[in-house]
């Protein structure tokens, strides 16, 4: 082979490598995402995630079952972050040993400490408040506290979905973290005389009961309330209640100690193929942008404290969240759910 022809070839095998590796790389730029959140709410975010980084976003969505993925795939899974709510979902995926460590600076200072993992293997992106709802005709108050639920005046006046929904197993939690296993249940067995119905339906429905005048007091969740109002079909339902935030002050510390809330979470899968970019995402969704879409698109307390609450929500006024961190309230969440068999609060 001539000298010439030597260099065209060599060149040409340097190029095709250059290729190869140029292709390889872009095939790097994806980010696999599991999600338990849904399309309308998640899509508009990835795209102006795709667009300011040149990340392209796969995503997985279903109601259950990721968990379960996750552990069948092991080593071989694509899937780089999972996306879920509830702070019961977030601690199985820990628990399950299905997440890994992120340590980013700039999450740790987005994210509050109460609202994240102290090993760094979660982290909240919203805030969702466990609210007590009355009925704006027949109820006029000025505070209430959860522990107020299980008061006898009550009887047969208040309105709930299943005691074994995740929402209420992290209520019940947060209950026994201050009060004890004791109390909890006696608390429980006075909330399970006063219903005015069995559980039954979701957080919305609740509020068509006090519409319907079935009961005058329920449990839901804040983000429910916000999205009903947006809804013409549903705002009447919303407008006909007056939203709680319980335990804002009284006479002693749990009183005062402010409303429960739960969270929506992010969490980076164990063995993600793409970990950079899962990180990326993970911060991008922790900066402002991200976080005041889920504010105005979904009706959610951002995480972020730099961020304010959408219009809508900001106008229910300020509220004081319970400070636990919501790692001690997951660790009662298995005596909670014994709990609530134990007094047959679904029965």
């Amino acid at each position: 082979m001539g000298t010439q022809k030597r260099n065209i070839f060599i060149t040409s095998i340097i190029c095709l490598g250059m290729a190869f590796t140029s292709m390889a790389q872009a095939a790097q730029e994806v980010v696999n995402i599991y999600s338990y959140r849904q399309p309308y709410l998640i899509n508009p975010i990835l795209e102006k995630f795709t667009a300011e980084t040149d990340i392209k976003t796969n995503v997985t969505y279903a109601k259950d079952g990721l968990l379960e993925r996750l552990q069948r795939e092991g080593k071989y899974s694509p899937a780089d972050i999972v996306l879920t709510t509830d702070i019961s979902r977030v601690m199985t995926f820990k628990d399950k040993k299905l997440v890994q460590e992120v340590d980013s600076e700039t999450l740790i200072a987005n994210i509050p400490s109460q609202y994240r993992d102290p090993d760094n293997e979660w982290f909240a992106l919203t805030i969702r408040v466990r609210n007590i709802f009355t009925s704006k005709d027949r109820i006029t108050i000025d505070s209430i506290t959860y522990e107020d639920l299980a008061d006898p005046k009550l009887k047969g006046k208040i309105c709930t979905r299943s005691g074994k929904h995740p929402y209420n197993i992290a209520l019940v939690a947060s209950m026994i973290a201050p009060h004890g296993i004791p109390y909890t249940k006696k608390w429980l067995m006075g909330i399970k005389e006063n219903l005015a119905r069995k559980p039954q339906g979701n957080d919305r429905a609740q509020l068509q009961a006090i519409q319907a005048g079935l009961c005058d007091y329920s449990l839901g969740n804040s983000y429910y309330y916000g999205n009903m109002l947006k809804d013409p079909k549903q705002k009447g339902t919303a407008e006909s209640v007056t939203i709680q935030f319980p335990n804002q002050s009284g006479g002693d510390k749990n009183s005062g100690r402010g409303a429960h809330v739960n969270i929506s979470g992010v969490l980076m899968a164990k063995h993600a193929p793409n970990p950079e970019n899962a990180e990326k995402l993970m911060v991008f969704l922790s900066q402002p942008e991200a976080q005041k879409m889920y504010a105005e698109v979904n009706m959610e307390y951002p995480v972020n404290p730099a961020v304010a609450p959408s219009k809508m929500v900001g106008s229910w006024g300020d509220f004081k969240a319970d400070k636990l961190p919501l790692t001690e309230v997951a660790k009662y969440r298995a005596e909670a759910i014994k709990l609530i068999d134990e007094v047959k609060f679904d029965l």
